[in-house]
């Protein structure tokens, strides 16, 4: 079974194509099933901030209080899932969202409750789950919450919960979508960058902005051993007739056969 893991960021949901859905049902005519994982941290900066809860971040992620746990399962399940679930289901695509904590689907653990709360690292994923709705051709929509051997909700990172996620499904991509077509440099999209490249243009500033996080979370995933990470647009097609568009991330430059 042929499958691809999409990631999508809450900030890109308001700008994805029919260019970027054509790319998806060009993927299912291929034979590849589809399986996304969402974001959401603008929505649920909106919704702290109607709260009047300040949002925190300690290395990237974000303190998550038991309170804004609460704020921050409602706007992804009940808000962000259902935008991407319906912008799915009205381009045809059979699409069904899951709380990432429903039927132990991302078993997770405290990164460290003292300092970040109620995070997690995922520790395992149903797989079987996933697969059993996939070969039924739904596409499941997954929400990063987590829940621990105790029962306990975690919010974790989308980045780091679409790796795990393609990880145990020995996805053959996982896709991190953005609003561009890629890592662009000197003004031409790469093809592919390793770990040593994206450092040394991070360091001389042809990567920048909000792109940093984007490579680095795309290496983050290579790093728990994803196969194959691409930074692709979600305002452009990125496959069509076998070709991807994008920048395809690795960990360290490609040995000379």
């Amino acid at each position: 079974m042929k499958i691809v893991v999409v990631k999508c960021g809450g900030s890109v949901l308001d700008e994805v194509s029919s260019g970027f859905f054509s790319s998806l049902a060009e993927l299912q005519k291929e034979g590849y099933k589809l399986v996304f994982v969402h974001g959401g941290g603008p929505d649920i900066n909106d919704m702290l901030a109607l709260y009047n809860v300040q949002p925190e971040f300690r290395n990237g992620l974000r303190k998550t209080g038991f309170d804004t746990l609460k704020v921050v399962e409602l706007t992804l399940a009940g808000q962000t899932n259902r935008k991407l679930v319906s912008l799915l289901e009205e381009n045809q695509f059979k699409a069904l969202g899951i709380n990432g904590s429903d039927a132990k689907l991302l078993t997770a653990t405290f990164v460290n409750r003292d300092e970040l709360g109620f995070v997690g690292e995922i520790t395992s994923v149903n797989d079987q789950l996933i697969r059993l709705l996939v070969r039924d051709d739904y596409i499941p929509v997954i929400t990063p919450i987590g829940i621990s051997v105790d029962g306990e909700k975690l919010n974790i990172n989308a980045d780091y919960a679409a790796a795990a996620v393609a990880k145990a499904l020995d996805a053959e991509q996982c896709l991190f979508v953005t609003n561009v077509d890629g890592v662009l440099i000197e003004g031409n999209l790469a093809e592919s960058l390793n770990e040593n490249e994206i450092n040394t243009y991070i360091e001389n500033g042809e990567i920048s902005g909000g792109m940093i996080p984007k490579v680095q979370s795309a290496l983050a995933a290579v790093d728990k051993g994803v196969e194959s990470v691409m930074i692709v647009s979600g305002k452009n097609p990125f496959y069509n007739k076998g070709k991807w568009r994008g920048t395809s991330i690795m960990k360290k430059e490609p040995m000379i056969k």
